[in-house]
């Protein structure tokens, strides 16, 4: 989509310090992060919401959460635990409307989140 701002990042038009990249997921570091590790693992298909998720698109999520494994390996968080997080909709905190995992690791998370 011409107007998302993800897209625009997986074009390469606007910049984004990038951590991991295959054929079917973009991951960068969050602008604004609220923990020492905060990545943001998009899909390179643009999908608005997890309400426009098609089946088809289960291989895609999937590659999401095995993209978040991979990064917290390489960052050392996999033995010590993290967060995945996917907000849906502007009520729970979605503001890019292009599906996106946040991962978060390196403190203490509360429970229940905010």
């Amino acid at each position: 989509m011409s107007d998302c701002l993800f897209c625009k990042i997986i074009a390469g038009e606007i910049p984004s310090e990038k951590v991991y990249e295959d054929d079917h997921v973009y991951a960068f570091k969050d602008i604004t992060p609220v923990a020492p590790l905060h990545m943001l693992i998009i899909p390179k298909k643009h999908i608005a919401t997890i309400n426009d998720l098609e089946s088809d698109d289960a291989e895609t999520m999937g590659n999401l959460f095995l993209a978040a494994k991979k990064i917290a390996k390489h960052e050392g968080y996999d033995e010590a635990g993290y967060r995945t997080v996917m907000n849906c909709g502007e009520a729970a905190g979605q503001t890019v409307f292009h599906v996106h995992l946040h991962l978060l690791a390196g403190r203490d998370l509360s429970w229940p989140p905010g």
